[in-house]
């Protein structure tokens, strides 16, 4: 095809706003399922799922979640037929449609990370890939569109439907390039991990390791933050509202190292703060005043400390090190051990979770002998 190919002026979709319909669309799927979603996140927590976009053969459809109750049907066509789920970066997408398919599709094809392992690069987004495999340029006209407006206007329509159109295209020609690399069961491995991550919903038991400026502070107040991050999260989840609406991590970090002893200070603090009402101020104003226990304290991992200059030098050979191996294997070095991952390994000296797998054979000895005996 040229380069720079126009797309479709129209692509047929089933409009599918009942579950009946929904029922018949699926009961003949099979094989390779193109999917992708549209979903707002519009001040609350949890995204709302706006359209459910599907490609299968030459049919089309768009599935109106605000118009149906969806329930089990995902999930029992997916136990029935099992059929490959073509996506391209899901982890928002799964993340989304996790209550109506616990754990995720039997099988799964993450575009994005398959052109990675294919040596195109981390990130590389749809529509790019679109023009690398097809020579088809997509336009962004919808990218910030009002997604929970009905009726979508016609133009909405073609983009949601065209977000589908070329997945099996790409992934035949990526799926290709996999056999030929022989990373085919690497790239396997990693999209199981992406399932994992996008269904575990759970709270991470130790937010506090993210916020540094907290390093140097005593374990008591380590736990402290601790407490009130693990707070924060718990109440945003109930309210159904953004983390920042409550508090901002700035601000828990005043808090936590200011320990307000009043309401009226409290609300110095936090001024501004839309779901920070007055029960909530109660609750957080309580969490700040009660002591930290010895068995609080046990159960807070310490917050890592900024890198010295020894470990300055270790992460840099580490980095190239991975640079080296990434480089003969031809894949991104952000794919191989991502910086993070690495700054992680030398402060906690456990080989990283994310680095399981085929990963740990080609990189386990060789970064674990960058660190020194302790």
């Amino acid at each position: 095809m040229d380069p720079n190919t126009s797309p479709p002026a129209t692509a047929d979709a089933d409009w599918i706003d009942n579950r009946e319909q929904l029922d018949a669309w699926l009961a003949d799927i099979d094989g390779l399922l193109a999917v992708d979603t549209e979903f707002m996140r519009r001040n609350t927590y949890y995204a709302q799922l706006a359209l459910i976009q599907f490609g299968h053969g030459e049919r089309r459809a768009l599935v109106d979640p605000l118009a149906l109750s969806i329930d089990d049907a995902l999930a029992n066509m997916d136990r029935a037929r099992a059929p490959l789920w073509v996506m391209h970066s899901p982890s928002e997408d799964l993340d989304v449609m996790a209550p109506l398919l616990p754990g995720g599709p039997a099988h799964l094809f993450d575009t994005q990370l398959a052109a990675a392992f294919c040596g195109l690069g981390l990130g590389m987004s749809y529509r790019a890939l679109v023009e690398h495999v097809t020579g088809v340029h997509l336009d962004k006209g919808e990218t910030r569109s009002d997604w929970l407006q009905r009726p979508l206007t016609a133009s909405q329509r073609l983009y949601a439907t065209l977000d589908v159109v070329y997945l099996r295209a790409i992934h035949d020609h990526l799926r290709r390039e996999l056999e030929d690399r022989d990373r085919l069961a690497w790239f396997e491995h990693d999209c199981e991990q992406l399932k994992q991550r996008a269904s575990d919903r759970g709270i991470d038991p130790q937010p506090q390791r993210a916020l540094r400026g907290g390093a140097f502070w005593s374990p008591d107040k380590q736990a402290l933050l601790r407490r009130v991050l693990l707070w924060r999260e718990t109440t945003a989840r109930t309210l159904d509202k953004p983390r920042p609406w409550l508090l901002q991590d700035a601000q828990i970090m005043a808090l936590v190292d200011e320990r307000p002893n009043n309401d009226a200070s409290l609300t110095a603090l936090t001024q501004g703060q839309r779901a920070l009402r007055a029960p909530q101020r109660a609750e957080l104003l309580e969490l700040l005043q009660r002591g930290v226990d010895d068995a609080e304290i046990e159960a807070t991992a310490a917050i890592p400390a900024p890198l010295d200059s020894e470990g300055k030098r270790i992460l840099a050979a580490m980095k190239q090190d991975v640079h080296t191996l990434a480089e003969s294997l031809d894949l991104p070095p952000g794919l191989l051990a991502p910086r993070k991952v690495l700054e992680e390994l030398i402060a906690t000296r456990d080989w990283p979770q994310t680095l399981h797998g085929w990963r740990t054979d080609l990189l386990h000895d060789r970064l674990m002998a960058r660190l020194p005996d302790r």
